[in-house]
């Protein structure tokens, strides 16, 4: 979920931009523990570039200096290879984890829900962003399996453009995408096939291969986790002396109660697909904000260099199962813009074209990017679309697509869809814009 940041992240922030290489300290330790081969202790501080382990009996609670939490499970190793967090200017941030072996869990801080874009957590296989997320994962050295207890996921694996030394999310044809509310589901990465398979849980979830200790926070609301139990709210610990009966405290099972006869409730007030330009172009400034373009309980779905866009709070719509539906172009805005020569130009659409196959899970769009000197470029994709409508387009180099397009179809008016897209259209130039549509 993507809420609005109403707290400060903590003292060490207070300034704004935090000039030390300190990533956070240990707020919990229990078993077999170490930093670079030495035991660990609580209160300890971690830096950028130090890799903490656990044995067959440990875990580490590690609290971030913007209050996220990076938790490993037994016979785990983590890395934390970059941590540098700037408030004033949230582009500047850089957070990178790398998980090396074994489960961990992940809870974003207020600087990663401020700058996702450029956070990153390496696997062996694979590399995971985040849309301001609880997430597990386990990995080995050729497998990772992700598991989403709130927010979600994008996953790649290593191949391509997409490589271990990159920073932010690998987005793209070759990425998935996972979210909380797709219930009994994991994305599954193998290093001899890199592209993400979403999978039903079926006993092999994170919280399965190494379940988690007794003090492990709850998850949100204390839902059920992806294993199908819950586990009790408990704060971090600070007294190490607890550590032991906390980790062999037994999950609480909550006991079932009478449902009361429900009564009619009334029209859901589904969520709305929203989109925005978060950078300024021309002399024209930026139209919305990442933070806050989704509203207190939405979810961003999709960034690119210039355009965001998010479903907006209120009830999830899900897309019909059959049938097919197109859309006419309702709204648009498009730049060209030249990175090298340092030149952005206006420019319009024409001849816009979307139709979803609900039946087969898959979508094709197109139009006629045209520009002020009259030149016109037809640009094309196509692409999947999801459980939940989210439209995810293949690689812009893929031969079916010169452009990227990520975007939702939605519940308005009986029908209706965004998304925002950025394409090469020669001569060092980039085409990039934000679309709506309306069913036909």
């Amino acid at each position: 979920m993507l809420r609005l940041i109403v707290i400060t992240i903590g003292s060490l922030l207070a300034t704004g931009l935090v000039h030390a290489d300190e990533a956070g300290r240990i707020v919990f330790v229990a078993g077999d523990a170490k930093l670079a081969g030495q035991p660990i202790t609580r209160g300890q501080p971690i830096h950028e570039g130090d890799e903490i382990g656990t044995g067959a009996d440990g875990y580490i609670h590690l609290k971030t200096i913007d209050n996220g939490i990076l938790i490993l499970r037994p016979s785990s190793r983590a890395r934390i290879a970059t941590y540098h967090i700037d408030t004033q200017n949230p582009a500047n941030t850089r957070i990178k984890l790398e998980l090396l072996d074994g489960v961990a869990r992940s809870i974003s801080g207020e600087a990663v829900k401020q700058a996702r874009q450029n956070f990153r957590f390496n696997t062996p296989v694979a590399a995971i962003g985040v849309r301001g997320t609880d997430f597990t994962a386990f990995t080995d050295q050729s497998t990772t399996r992700i598991a989403v207890a709130s927010g979600g996921v994008v996953v790649s694996g290593f191949s391509g453009a997409c490589s271990p030394q990159g920073v932010g999310p690998c987005e793209g044809g070759t990425s998935r995408e996972l979210f909380s509310e797709q219930i009994g589901k994991l994305l599954q990465v193998r290093s001899s096939q890199p592209m993400p398979q979403l999978l039903p849980s079926n006993g092999i979830t994170p919280d399965l291969t190494v379940p988690p200790g007794g003090n492990e926070p709850a998850h949100k609301a204390t839902s059920p986790t992806s294993s199908g139990t819950a586990h009790p709210a408990t704060d971090l610990s600070l007294d190490a002396q607890k550590g032991t009966s906390l980790l062999n405290a037994t999950p609480i099972t909550p006991t079932p109660t009478a449902i009361p006869t429900p009564t009619p409730a009334p029209a859901p007030q589904y969520q709305q697909i929203v989109w925005g330009r978060w950078q300024p172009l021309l002399d024209q400034a930026a139209t919305v904000g990442i933070a806050t373009i989704a509203g207190p309980d939405g979810r961003v779905l999709a960034i690119n260099s210039h355009y965001v866009l998010a479903r907006s709070s209120g009830v999830e719509w899900s897309p019909p199962s059959q049938g097919s539906m197109d859309f006419a172009l309702k709204q648009s805005e498009a730049f060209i813009i030249n990175p090298a020569a340092g030149t952005q130009a206006p420019a319009k659409l024409e001849n816009g074209r979307l139709q979803v196959n609900f039946a087969k899970s898959t979508f094709t769009t197109g139009f006629d990017l045209v520009s002020t000197q009259g030149e016109r470029f037809n640009l094309k994709a196509q692409g999947d679309v999801s459980s939940n409508g989210q439209l995810l387009g293949a690689s812009q180099f893929s031969g079916t697509s010169n452009m990227a397009v990520k975007g939702a179809v939605g519940p308005d008016a009986g029908g209706s869809a965004a998304y925002i897209f950025q394409g090469n259209i020669g001569n060092n130039r980039q085409a990039v814009g934000g679309t709506s549509w309306i069913k036909r």
